[in-house]
């Protein structure tokens, strides 16, 4: 059995509240620990544990010079979604670390942007067995329009904490 960490034992902790509630608290507690997130406005929107949505906001402090959300908005958007879902899922004695993130944007963004970020089975057992290693974290991100303005790769990799 794993041990678990301080996040995924709050997001244990909160499956059972009221969508609107568990979607403020969690938004709340990620925006307190990734202050970045904060000042973009990363809603998390839901999560099963085992996958997560984030959504941005198209408004005005995370806009472009052609009023659609910013690339470095859009790789943090990606970005968050896989770490928090890494993030949860590793064992409390390990570290997660982003390796390198690939993105490439290959569609004008229009209005409001959602991320989703999966991990496999097979990759949670890894986390939970190995004491380093690395994945590549699935994620995909859509706007209003139902468009995919980005193809992300995230590799993440995590480390056993220093004690």
């Amino acid at each position: 059995m794993m041990k678990k960490n301080p996040l995924r034992k709050f997001v244990d902790s909160i499956a059972g509240h009221p969508d609107w509630l568990r979607r403020m608290y969690l938004t709340r507690m990620f925006r307190m620990k990734v202050k970045f997130a904060g000042t973009a406005g990363l809603d998390i929107l839901d999560t099963d544990g085992q996958s997560v949505t984030f959504a941005i906001t198209n408004r005005r402090k995370v806009q472009n010079h052609i009023g659609g959300v910013h690339a470095a908005a859009m790789s943090l958007l990606a970005e968050s979604a896989t770490g928090f879902i890494v993030g949860i899922n590793l064992p409390g004695d390990k570290l997660p670390l982003m390796k390198r993130m690939n993105i490439n944007y290959v569609k004008r963004a229009e209005g409001d942007l959602t991320a989703k970020a999966w991990l496999t089975d097979e990759q949670v057992q890894q986390m939970e067995n190995q004491d380093k290693g690395e994945i590549t974290v699935a994620v995909t991100v859509t706007d209003e329009a139902g468009n995919q303005p980005v193809e992300c790769e995230m590799l993440w990799a995590w480390i056993p904490k220093k004690k």
